[in-house]
């Protein structure tokens, strides 16, 4: 077993997303600045954002983190897939530290084992600590947040293998009672179809995309097993939106779909983008 540094060191920062601290702030800060938003009634309470390369979905993601700049919560959690072949259902880090080029986020080990322990308690099984993971989808939400939210806040970091129905239920349930009387904010990084024509891929993300603006952790899982959407990130997706419901949030906005088409040109075989924002009324 490979030893835990204190920081995990990033397998992604220079390849994935911008590795000079400087310029990595400059993309970032542009990709919120160029979201133009409507008018958001109430409290962010869940952001929804793509976990492509920044060159890829930054612009969509920038649509989701515009929604929370200059906000103050003090503990984010990211709800992320985790693409690579772990035998564990749900994966957190071994580190004390999330290390980008911005700097360090520490992973707030208290409400991770908060968490553990429900998600024990409901299925018997709970969090694995790995050391050194090599998931993107996580690590590349983490400077969009260093860069929208002025609060330094912690990171409770969970990564989802298992991606049934009833386990993003239990987990959102549980993401919510750790998280109930604390300034949260929750993050869902998702991804949407992969690898069709652009006329397909249109056609499946509005449909996941219509379930979500429904605020229907239900309705994302009946899309995708009946093939009329695709989500590579739906655990993470509908556990976020169980979450945030038990937590008061009432309605979710859909700030921004493209695909990777848009970016590069290619309509052959595109990865579907969506930005969204989970609200509560005040």
């Amino acid at each position: 077993m490979s030893a835990v540094t204190e920081i995990r060191p990033s397998p992604i920062a220079g390849t994935w997303y911008e590795g000079h601290a400087g310029q990595l702030a400059r993309i970032v800060d542009g990709y919120i600045a160029g979201a133009k938003l409507p008018e958001l009634p109430g409290e962010v309470v869940a952001i929804i954002a793509p976990h492509a390369g920044h060159r890829y979905s930054g612009p969509v993601a920038g649509y989701a983190f515009a929604a929370i700049q200059d906000s103050s919560p003090s503990v984010v959690a990211v709800l992320s897939p985790m693409h690579n072949l772990y035998p564990y259902p749900f994966i957190t880090s071994a580190h004390a530290a999330y290390g980008t080029p911005l700097g360090k986020i520490q992973v707030d080990r208290t409400l991770v084992d908060e968490l553990d322990g429900k998600l024990k308690q409901r299925l018997g099984y709970g969090l694995v600590p790995v050391v050194n993971d090599p998931e993107h989808s996580l690590e590349i939400q983490l400077p969009f947040l260093q860069r929208a939210v002025k609060s330094t806040f912690t990171l409770l970091p969970v990564m989802l293998r298992q991606q049934s129905r009833e386990s993003a239920r239990q987990m959102g349930e549980s993401l919510a009672e750790t998280l109930t009387g604390k300034n949260c904010l929750l993050v869902a990084s998702t991804d949407l179809s992969h690898f069709h024509n652009q006329a397909a891929a249109n056609a499946l993300d509005a449909a996941m995309l219509d379930q979500v603006a429904a605020f229907s952790p239900e309705g994302v899982f009946d899309v995708d097993e009946t093939g009329k959407g695709e989500a590579c990130g739906l655990g993470a997706l509908a556990a976020v939106l169980w979450a945030a419901k038990a937590l008061g949030a009432e309605t979710v906005r859909v700030l921004k779909h493209a695909t990777s088409g848009d970016v590069t040109g290619d309509f052959q075989r595109v990865v579907g983008y969506g930005a969204a924002v989970v609200l509560r009324g005040l």
